[in-house]
């Protein structure tokens, strides 16, 4: 089993410099890099840099994140989210680094559209973002966040969407919490479902034993000392 180490965890007491000293000296083998972050850093280093330090480490990138609201956009902010994901793309391929998460929208509203909706927008960006990832070689992680504010919240709505584009680009972020959050792990049996080479990125945590409703991301615990099943 290859480790890596997910910049979100500790993202405002740290910055990309910090992580990448201390990931290697730890001997994570991969870190999932935020594009938030990223944005930071370069404010007073070079893309150069990056690919220096990966060329003479033992850490490697696995994944950007994240491509955030990517559903039901209006123009101006379609226009900002391919921005932001260009600008993932460039960073990716210039490092070496395969996969660029993308998630669902969270707002208020979300509630008000149907699954069917939701199924057709999700398929229809996450297509135009793959056309433009395919030309940098990277590919695209979906990853349906559990809370039901977001627009995909499972992982059987999420795979039916990725089925359906049935592009080899185009996969899955399994999220401990996030799978949990839905429905307390009830159908956990549909994961045994999913090919494993549509299961790009696998966040593994725990969470704390709360109501569904009460429990959030804040949450989150170590692997082993909170409620989810992850053995299973």
């Amino acid at each position: 089993m290859k480790l890596g180490f997910n910049e979100a965890t500790c993202m405002k007491r740290s910055n990309v410099e910090m992580d990448l000293k201390l990931c290697e000296k730890y001997r994570y083998d991969y870190i999932e890099l935020r594009l938030d972050m990223l944005k930071d850093y370069f404010t007073s280093h070079t893309i150069d840099d990056l690919k220096e330090f990966f060329k003479k480490s033992h850490l490697k990138p696995f994944a950007l994140n994240s491509i955030e609201n990517i559903n039901f956009c209006s123009k101006e902010k379609w226009n900002e989210l391919v921005e932001l994901f260009t600008f993932g793309c460039r960073v990716a391929q210039e490092i070496g680094n395969p996969y660029m998460i993308v998630v669902p929208t969270m707002y208020e509203g979300v509630c008000s559209k149907t699954e069917e909706e939701v199924f057709i927008d999700s398929v229809n960006v996450l297509n135009k973002l793959t056309d433009i990832a395919e030309s940098y070689n990277v590919r695209l992680a979906f990853e349906p966040i559990g809370d039901k504010r977001w627009a995909c919240n499972s992982i059987r709505q999420a795979y039916e969407i990725v089925k359906i584009i049935n592009r080899r680009d185009v996969g899955l972020v399994i999220d401990c919490i996030n799978f949990y959050l839905n429905d307390k792990c009830a159908d956990i049996e549909y994961l045994r479902k999913i090919p494993l080479d549509k299961i790009f990125v696998f966040h593994i945590n725990d969470c704390e034993d709360l109501p569904l409703g009460v429990l959030d991301h804040c949450h989150r615990l170590f692997p082993g000392d909170g409620c989810i099943p992850i053995k299973e």
